[in-house]
């Protein structure tokens, strides 16, 4: 059996890029482009150091707790369940960023660590590169918010988390990520390859 032939991906070509806006967190440009199917295109972009999301679970070896967090956000405009997640700070790697961020955000500390996930949220428009850690063998301590974080957090049967993805309970996609990753790892489907 022949192994399938790569092609060295055509990357676009930047005509021209300007910047729109440069904030604390994120910077957009305007970039004219000509995409590697040869079409000249405008694409604005929101450009962003990238992200990490902590998928935090007890081992309880019958059914894990998943760590949720329920906070305000302006731009849905209500209250969502999350998994803890936060910004990458300039210079910073992605796992001290995750334990961080899990630390401050929750108080909790992990013994281990491992990368599961690495996915855009929305890659039409935003360059946020998001990596998705497993936590585990958690031990609680103090949580130290920033002013501006107002978070109730709750351990729940991931069995439970599932029906929230499932019944638009949870509406935030990195979480949904990580919620569905682990029901996967849990209980593999039978699907063949």
């Amino acid at each position: 059996m022949k192994k399938p032939v790569r092609r060295k991906r055509k990357a676009a070509r930047v005509l021209s890029r300007r910047l729109v806006y440069k904030g604390p967190i994120f910077w957009v440009t305007s970039e004219r482009v000509i995409e590697p199917s040869g079409v000249r295109v405008l694409r604005e972009i929101v450009r962003h150091n990238g992200s990490i999301v902590i998928l935090a679970t007890t081992d309880d070896p019958r059914e894990p707790l998943v760590l949720l967090e329920r906070q305000y956000r302006h731009a849905a405009k209500d209250f969502l369940w999350e998994l803890p997640a936060g910004r990458i700070d300039e210079g910073e790697r992605p796992l001290p960023a995750a334990k961080r961020e899990l630390l401050e955000e929750t108080g909790y500390s992990a013994a281990k660590w491992k990368q599961v996930l690495k996915f855009y949220a929305s890659p039409g428009f935003l360059a946020e590169p998001m990596t998705l850690f497993w936590a585990t063998g958690l031990k609680r301590g103090v949580a130290q918010p920033e002013d501006d974080e107002v978070i109730e957090q709750r351990l729940v049967p991931l069995s439970k988390a599932v029906r929230m993805v499932l019944r638009g309970t949870i509406r935030d996609a990195k979480t949904i990520a990580g919620v569905l990753w682990l029901a996967h790892r849990q209980k593999p489907s039978k699907v063949r390859n």
